[in-house]
């Protein structure tokens, strides 16, 4: 087998290609139209598909076997994709053999509403953690990434890494996330925080806020019932690099990736402070 790409290698060789997929899921998104939904999952939010999903994936599915043949990756549309065969495997590795994955549209429901706050999501998994994460906000020209140990970063989709400044999450206020089937923790935290729940105030009408608003300091906190390897658990490792304190809903330090199953680390925890954490571990338990 050939040598593993370095996370950032990845990363760089990836981003024009998904600085262009940026570009099309802008041009597309006021004329879709939404695929049946996708088997298995458990809420609209994510069973929702369209074309950008596919072509986004193909894309990248593309540019690895172009590029990295022997990469391990797992794309969010794998069932679907006629790739998928093609790569070496779509499960984690044993320690520096890395899994690529991709979210081609995170927020697949806020983008067939019309709504800015979706991204692209890709990341690189070792064994135990996270080695890097990209997400790219196209309506909103930012993105996001970071690498393992060396913090955040934030640039405009004109920006290479390397001109990419340290982010610095400042949050607004005193306002929480609560992500899906986790509303029932709104009565005990309203005393204290502004909080936003997906399952009860999201709308198609008008932009309700998502996890990925965690990094532009939209919220001082959030809880989630699971970390999604390629969307949830990515952002709460962007955070995390950011400075806030991610851990699981019991409050302890989140297991090693190869412990999970189905791709998913347990409930998160992420707050930008132990005054935070406290109040949202409170809350829960």
């Amino acid at each position: 087998m050939s040598t593993t790409p370095t996370p950032r290698v990845i990363l760089e060789t990836l981003l024009p290609h998904l600085k262009v997929a940026a570009g099309y899921a802008r041009q597309i998104q006021s004329r879709l139209t939404a695929l049946p939904d996708k088997a298995g999952g458990d809420n609209v939010f994510a069973t929702a598909l369209t074309d950008a999903d596919l072509a986004i994936q193909n894309l990248v599915e593309v540019v690895l076997l172009g590029t990295f043949p022997e990469i391990r990756f797992y794309g969010e549309e794998h069932e679907q994709s006629r790739n998928t065969k093609y790569f070496r495997s779509i499960e984690l590795g044993s320690h520096d053999d890395y899994l690529v994955t991709l979210d081609p549209i995170d927020g697949t429901r806020f983008y067939l509403d019309g709504h800015s706050n979706y991204q692209i999501i890709l990341t690189v998994l070792n064994t135990d953690d996270y080695e890097a994460v990209l997400a790219i906000s196209p309506a909103e020209n930012i993105y996001f990434y970071a690498l393992r140990g060396e913090g955040a970063f934030s640039g405009s989709l004109e920006m290479n890494l390397k001109d990419c400044t340290p982010l610095q999450i400042k949050p607004h206020g005193k306002r929480v996330f609560l992500g899906f089937k986790m509303s029932h923790l709104a009565p005990p935290l309203k005393g204290q925080y502004e909080v936003i729940s997906i399952d009860t105030d999201y709308s198609n009408n008008f932009q309700t806020p998502n996890l990925n608003n965690l990094l532009t300091g939209d919220f001082c906190g959030a809880v989630t019932r699971s970390g999604n390897f390629i969307d949830g658990g990515a952002l709460a490792f962007l955070a995390r690099e950011a400075g806030f304190i991610v851990t699981t809903l019991e409050g302890y330090d989140l297991p090693p990736l190869h412990t999970c199953v189905d791709y998913k680390l347990p409930g998160l925890i992420v707050a930008n402070s132990r005054e935070v954490h406290k109040d949202l571990l409170a809350a829960l338990t």
